[in-house]
């Protein structure tokens, strides 16, 4: 069992208090940071001032990113079965025949 870790992480002016398991340190802090950049980003780019409204565009652009990441997934799967069916079915008739 890892030891948990109290840290604390920086999103749009607020300090969040976490405790985590040290294995999830690095990926939170990476988190905390891209999410800080997108804000940035958004409210250079849209002059967005309400923290609100930014966290909500942040929250709906990565949410965005997971789907098309499940949906691109879930083509390559498709694509994939496809053609261990063919090769399946190649082997298939060598072994009858």
């Amino acid at each position: 069992m890892s030891k948990k870790l109290k840290i604390k992480l920086s999103i749009a002016n607020r300090v969040y208090p976490l405790n985590i398991e040290g294995s999830q340190e690095e990926g939170l802090r990476k988190a905390a940071k891209n999410i800080e950049t997108m804000i940035k980003q958004f409210e250079q780019s849209y002059s967005v001032r309400d923290k609100q409204d930014v966290l909500a565009m942040c929250a709906l652009q990565f949410a965005s990113q997971v789907e098309q990441k499940t949906i691109d997934k879930e083509t390559v799967n498709e694509h994939v079965e496809e053609k261990l069916n063919a090769l399946n079915d190649l082997l298939h008739s060598y072994l009858v025949s």
